[in-house]
C-alpha cells in the first residue's frame, strides 16, 4: 500500500482490499462500523510508532485482517456480550464487584474441578475471577507460568483449552467475569517463535532483540535497572546456538519481544484476540512498563509503551469491545497512574495502597498512607482501582520517596525497617514473612508471606496466645475492610478468606528452595 497521510484515505483503501467473504452480512456491517469509529485512533498510534518504516501500511493492512478474523472467531454469546457492554461501558465500576485471584492447581487442581467451585465463589460474592498463568510453559524454568510457550494451549497438568472455554462460559452464566493474564513483554525460549529464531529463521529472529556481540547491549546496560541482581547480572543472555546475545529482562529463558517490529505487534494482537475469544472479560497486562526499549533510558514507562497499549485497546474496541485491560505496573506511583485511562487500561492494580496498608500496620501510623492516597488515589471516573492486600507476587515498598521525605521519613531506612519487621527480624514484630531476592550487602529485599502469617496468626497459634490470635484476626479484617470500602474492586487472594498460613514445603522442592 502506498503512503497515505490521511486515515480516512488509508481506511478506504484497506476496506477495498480486505476480503470480508468469511463474515456474515451482520458481522461485516458491525466490523465496518467499528473499524470506521476506531481506525482514526488506531492509525494515529500505529503510524506514530511504525510510520517511518517503508512497509508500515502493508502491516496495517495485515493488522485489519487480524481484527477481522478475531471478530469472525468470536462466539455468538460473546458478540451478544459485546453489544451489552457497549451500552453499559462502565460495567466494571459497579460497587457490587468482588474479585478473587487464584492458581488453578491450588484451587482445583484442574480446570474441570473449578466448575465445582462456582457455588463457593458465588457464596463469597465473587464476580471477578482471575486465574493466574495457566498456559503451556517450560518445565522447571517457568517463572510461575509467566514464561509462556504457547498462548493457545493450557498447561496439560491443568487441563485443555476446551475445558477453559467451558469454564469461562459457565462463569459468565453465573455472573462471574473471567480475568486472564496477557504476558506480552516476552515469551519463553520454547515458544514456536523462539524455536524458529533458534533454527536461524531471520523473520523470527526479528521478533526478539538479538545482538551479534556485546557492544550495543553494553550501551543499553549503562541505564538499565537489574530486576533480579541476586539471581543473575545484567539484562542480556548469550545464546550458544545462535551465537547471539538475547534481551532477557527477567530471566534467561524469557526473551523480550521486539515491538519496534510491526509484525510483532500484529502477531501479539492475534494472540490477544484468541484469549479474548476464550471468554474472558479482562486481560491483565503483565510487565507492561517494559515493552518499549529506548537507548539512553531505563527502558521502563517509555512514551511508546503507552502508545502501544492504546493501540492494543483500539484493536479490542473493534474486535472484542466487551474486554478491558488491567494494568500491572509495579513502578513509581506517579508512573502507575499514567497507564490508567479509558483508552489505555480501564482497571489497575493499586500497589501503593497495598504497600502502605502493611506500612501502617507495622508503624501504627497512617500519615504516609493518608498523604500518599491524597496524591495518588484519584483517577478518571471512567476507570477503577483493583485494591488488594496480597497477591502472587512479593511485597515491594513502592511508596513515593518525595512524599516520605516531606514527612521526615528517610526512604532507605524505612524500607529496611519494613523488611526487617515483616521478616520477623525486628524486635516485637508479629509477622512471619520470608525475604525474597535479598541483597546481603545492604539488606534490601522484598517480602513473601500469606496474609495470615504476615498479620501474626502463625506466631500467635504457635504460642497459643488467645489475645495475640484475636489481634491477628483484627489486623486481617482491618486490611480487607479498607480494600472493600475505599472505592474500586476489592481483590481477595485465594486462601486469604480461610486465613491460610505460610506453606514452607517449598524448601524441600529443588526447583523452589532458596
Amino acid at each position: 500500500m502506498s503512503y497515505a497521510a490521511d486515515s480516512s484515505v488509508c481506511l478506504d483503501r484497506i476496506l477495498a482490499s480486505t476480503d470480508m467473504s468469511g463474515l456474515t452480512k451482520k458481522d461485516t456491517a458491525i466490523f465496518t462500523r467499528r473499524l470506521k469509529a476506531h481506525f482514526p485512533a488506531l492509525f494515529e498510534k500505529y503510524t506514530y510508532v511504525y510510520g517511518h518504516q517503508y512497509d508500515c501500511y502493508f502491516h496495517l493492512q495485515k493488522l485489519v485482517e487480524v481484527l477481522r478474523d478475531g471478530l469472525k472467531n468470536r462466539k455468538p454469546a460473546l458478540k451478544k456480550l459485546d453489544e451489552s457492554r457497549l451500552k453499559s461501558p462502565l460495567w466494571y465500576r459497579d460497587e457490587k464487584h468482588v474479585g478473587m485471584a487464584a492458581y488453578v492447581d491450588l484451587m482445583g487442581p484442574t480446570l474441570k474441578d473449578l466448575h465445582d467451585r462456582i457455588p463457593y465463589y458465588k457464596a463469597l460474592g465473587v464476580t471477578y475471577l482471575h486465574l493466574m498463568p495457566l498456559y503451556d510453559a517450560p518445565k522447571g524454568d517457568s517463572d510461575g507460568g509467566y514464561a509462556v510457550s504457547d498462548y493457545r494451549k493450557v498447561n496439560p497438568s491443568l487441563g485443555t483449552m476446551t475445558e477453559l472455554e467451558k469454564l469461562a462460559s459457565a462463569l459468565q452464566k453465573e455472573g462471574i467475569n473471567l480475568v486472564l493474564d496477557f504476558v506480552f513483554n516476552h515469551t519463553s525460549d520454547e515458544h514456536r517463535w523462539a524455536k524458529k529464531a533458534l533454527a536461524g529463521d531471520k523473520q523470527y529472529q526479528n521478533y526478539y532483540y538479538l545482538f551479534d556481540d556485546k557492544t550495543i547491549p553494553n550501551q543499553y546496560e549503562q541505564t538499565l535497572r537489574e530486576i533480579f541482581p541476586q539471581v543473575r547480572r545484567g539484562s542480556f543472555t548469550y545464546n550458544d546456538v545462535m551465537q547471539k546475545w538475547v534481551w532477557t529482562t527477567f530471566n534467561s529463558f524469557q526473551w523480550d519481544l521486539n515491538y519496534s517490529n510491526p509484525e510483532v505487534f500484529n502477531a501479539i494482537t492475534s494472540e490477544m484476540l484468541f484469549l479474548a475469544n476464550i471468554g474472558c472479560a479482562a486481560l491483565r497486562l503483565d510487565a507492561l512498563a517494559f515493552i518499549w526499549k529506548e537507548m539512553g533510558t531505563n527502558c521502563e514507562n517509555q512514551e511508546k509503551a503507552h502508545v502501544l497499549i492504546q493501540a492494543f485497546n483500539c484493536c479490542l474496541q473493534i474486535a472484542a469491545p466487551a474486554v478491558v485491560f488491567k494494568s500491572e505496573a509495579i513502578v513509581h506511583p506517579d508512573e502507575v497512574v499514567k497507564y490508567i485511562d479509558k483508552d489505555e487500561c480501564q482497571l489497575s492494580y493499586n500497589p501503593l495502597l497495598m504497600a502502605l496498608l502493611w506500612n501502617s500496620l507495622a508503624t501504627r501510623k497512617t500519615r504516609l498512607l493518608t498523604r500518599s492516597m491524597k496524591k495518588s488515589f484519584p483517577i478518571s471516573d471512567d476507570c477503577t482501582w483493583v485494591n488488594y492486600v496480597r497477591c502472587h507476587d512479593d511485597i515491594g515498598w513502592t511508596f513515593d520517596d518525595a512524599v516520605a521525605q516531606e514527612l521526615g521519613i528517610n526512604p532507605f531506612d524505612h524500607r529496611f525497617f519494613l523488611n526487617q519487621f515483616y521478616t520477623g527480624r525486628f524486635e516485637g514484630s508479629f509477622a512471619n514473612g520470608v525475604p525474597f531476592a535479598e541483597n546481603p550487602s545492604n539488606g534490601d529485599c522484598r517480602v513473601c508471606g500469606s496474609l495470615a502469617s504476615l498479620c501474626g496468626l502463625e506466631g500467635a497459634l504457635k504460642s497459643s496466645d488467645s489475645n495475640a490470635i484475636d489481634e491477628a484476626v483484627k489486623r486481617m479484617l482491618l486490611l480487607y475492610g479498607i480494600t472493600f470500602s475505599i472505592g474500586g474492586i476489592p481483590l481477595l487472594y485465594s486462601s486469604d478468606e480461610i486465613a491460610k498460613l505460610n506453606d514452607y514445603s517449598y524448601r524441600d522442592d529443588e526447583s523452589k528452595k532458596p
